[in-house]
């Protein structure tokens, strides 16, 4: 009778498929349990983005209550949101940096609205939050704490007026710039203007720090990254960067930064970019990339021929994959350099066409877990690693901002062009 019943179960394994396989693995039990106690929380997450660019800009447009892996190519579900034990996200409320300064202030509050009406369309599955205590309350409630996070300080249009209404609107950070350098902020994938903040740049940290606004890095030069964290009163974040030293993307963070975060106190959320955590496949984008420029030098004013002549290119030089082992690298890294009170999670899904392998959708975060404790990290790292860390800074800021509720809001403004600063 057992072998019977032994064979019946492991027949009923083998047919319900991997789904049910990854759910019996006791690593990922073992990090679903962890999850159970303490919110994992993800830096950043597009998808307010993607229903705005394939669904109309409309959350009831797709069944987010279905797992939508197999019939449209969204990262994130509510299932999946539920089985990768997701307790908060930051939703990115990003809009291109090729925008204008006043389009991007318009789109950023309209994907603000977009977060909003998510949140008011599955009010079983998410609640807003502002604050790490909304946190820990929504999560213990069995929901998802639904945080706003704005990507490209272009969108406060050079006006602290409107990052104040950014932030009683409920953003809680903003990454300073995205791809390209504003008027105040150097990029890290642009060319420099101020060797970091301007004087106005660093108006705005402050301003943030007065708000209880966190001070998002991804994106910035290292410069500015070193101003900012010079500038600022409350510690910073990262929520969707990896470690330079392991790949080298401008993007990622440099070892001189990850040794100041245990003076700052902040974190670095770790992403799953491919050409961000993989060296193999950002060699082959810069590699694909100058053979684009080469095509197009040979070819003006004939896009088929360079069409054409990419098409060959990528047939002989097919696309490596990134791997669950490339983050577990970067993770490791920025622990070593930071330290374990000064590392995160930022995934970026539905801002990315591929993601690494094992990675694929927002199921994935207890396979990612359970691979590091495989590594040896222990439940308390785990936990830090989760959202411990978040929390921890997210008090901070809150704590700078209640130390200066009797200051007045900063009437700064960028000087006129052409007017020294």
């Amino acid at each position: 009778m057992i072998r019977t019943v032994l064979l019946t179960t492991v027949a009923l394994v083998l047919a319900a498929g991997p789904a049910l396989a990854q759910a019996a693995d006791p690593g990922e039990a073992r990090a679903r349990r962890i999850l159970e106690r303490t919110p994992l929380i993800d830096g950043h997450n597009d998808l307010p983005w993607a229903l705005r660019q394939g669904h109309g800009n409309d959350p009831h447009a797709v069944d987010l209550t279905t797992n939508l892996e197999a019939s449209t190519d969204l990262h994130t579900d509510i299932p999946r949101l539920r089985a990768g034990g997701v307790g908060g996200q930051f939703w990115s409320v990003y809009v291109p940096a090729t925008m204008s300064p006043p389009d991007a202030a318009v789109a950023t509050f309209e994907q603000i609205d977009t977060v909003k009406r998510l949140v008011a369309a599955h009010p079983e599955t998410f609640e807003l939050a502002t604050t790490a205590d909304d946190i820990q309350r929504i999560h213990r409630r069995g929901r998802i704490a639904s945080l706003i996070g704005i990507e490209g300080g272009y969108s406060i249009d050079d006006s602290l007026g409107l990052l104040r209404e950014f932030f009683d609107s409920g953003a809680r950070y903003i990454t300073l710039t995205h791809s390209r350098t504003t008027t105040w902020a150097d990029s890290a994938t642009d060319a420099p203007k101020w060797g970091g903040l301007s004087p106005f740049g660093e108006d705005v940290v402050r301003e943030m720090n007065r708000l209880g606004m966190m001070v998002d890095l991804s994106h910035v030069s290292e410069e500015t990254m070193l101003d900012a964290m010079r500038v600022s009163d409350a510690p910073v974040i990262f929520s969707h960067s990896s470690a330079r030293a392991v790949t080298g993307h401008a993007r990622n963070v440099p070892d001189s930064v990850l040794r100041l975060m245990p003076e700052d106190g902040g974190v670095v959320m770790i992403t799953f970019v491919p050409g961000f955590v993989s060296e193999t496949v950002r060699s082959w984008n810069s590699a694909r990339s100058a053979e684009a420029a080469r095509l197009g030098s040979l070819n003006p004013g004939a896009p088929g021929a360079v069409t054409e002549g990419m098409a060959a290119w990528t047939a002989a030089n097919p696309i490596p994959r990134a791997t669950i082992a490339d983050v577990v690298a970067h993770i490791q890294h920025v622990r070593d350099v930071a330290g374990i009170d000064h590392v995160g999670l930022g995934g970026d899904y539905d801002g990315v066409e591929a993601l690494p392998v094992g990675l694929e959708g927002v199921d994935a975060y207890p396979r990612l877990l359970a691979a590091l404790m495989a590594e040896g990290w222990s439940e308390a790292d785990i936990r830090k690693l989760a959202g411990e860390n978040v929390l921890r800074v997210m008090r901070a800021v809150e704590a700078t901002a209640a130390s200066r509720r009797g200051e007045r809001p900063s009437l700064a403004r960028l000087p006129a062009a052409g007017a020294p600063e």
